[in-house]
């Protein structure tokens, strides 16, 4: 019985669905994702941690040589310095997360903290504030915020547009009729998602290139003794947040253009 009342109540719901609540919902989708990745390292919840931008960690491995390298034998000093230190840290947005000895994660938006809680011997080359360094001078998460906000401006504009509603025509039948969204309303909706499209490409962009000019300097740096790593997690909720804000600004796009065709076609 619960199945067939469930079933019943979706034949009644999917009708009064419009086109505008399938773009408020990508909408939501893309702020969530977004969120996701500006909490990364934010602190030890689950799965906040795996969501980083870079990861440093000390770890040793055949170093690389080239004849560009002056002094190929400081690979040797730099692993002697190393020593058995095995601590990872990984870096987000508004926080940076260390892995001391294996165990599990400490996270702090505070440098300065973290490193109080280690000793010399965990963190020999000072990785906690190349981290620090990297997020507070080369990390910019302020266009993203700006985005997520001009996208909830969309949402509600979104959800003025008008729905179906029962209308009683000449002959005294009811019908099933939806209004056309306002046309400013709908080009401002536009406009703030496109915006907002453009700023995260652009944070995207910024967090990619600079995360893995980052990482490699970090490994060549440290060779044969740091390793560092881009995180996939924050590459995929990133570029995936700006696909939903770009498939929302297209089906706005294509809604305006059908509606201003059909009112020419109505119009002659």
């Amino acid at each position: 019985m619960a199945n067939l009342r469930f079933a019943a109540g979706m034949q009644r719901l999917i009708p009064f669905l419009g086109y505008h609540h399938i773009l408020m919902f990508l909408i939501v989708a893309g702020i969530i994702l977004l969120s996701l990745l500006l909490a990364g390292c934010s602190s030890t919840s689950p799965g906040i941690p795996n969501i980083f931008l870079i990861s440093l960690y000390y770890q040793h491995y055949p170093p690389s040589f080239d004849p560009a390298q002056v002094d190929p034998g400081v690979t040797t000093a730099i692993a002697n310095i190393v020593g058995q230190a095995q601590l990872e840290v990984r870096v987000g947005y508004f926080g940076i997360c260390i892995n001391p000895d294996g165990g599990s994660f400490l996270c702090s938006n505070n440098a300065s903290s973290l490193a109080s809680q280690v000793s010399v011997d965990q963190d020999p080359l000072n990785l906690i504030w190349v981290a620090s360094t990297f997020k507070d001078s080369i990390i910019f998460p302020y266009l993203i915020i700006v985005a997520m906000i001009l996208a909830f401006i969309c949402f509600i504009l979104l959800a003025t547009f008008p729905g179906w509603h029962e209308e009683t025509d000449e002959r005294g039948s009811e019908r099933d009729v939806k209004p056309f969204p306002s046309r400013p309303v709908s080009q401002v909706a536009l406009a703030l998602i496109f915006v907002a499209s453009v700023f995260v490409l652009v944070s995207v962009l910024w967090q990619h290139t600079a995360s893995v000019a980052a990482s490699t300097i970090a490994q060549d740096l440290g060779n044969g003794s740091v390793k560092s790593g881009v995180g996939t997690t924050a590459m995929i909720l990133g570029w995936f947040g700006f696909a939903l804000f770009i498939i929302v600004t297209i089906g706005l796009l294509v809604m305006i253009l059908n509606i201003s065709l059909l009112d020419r076609l109505t119009d002659d």
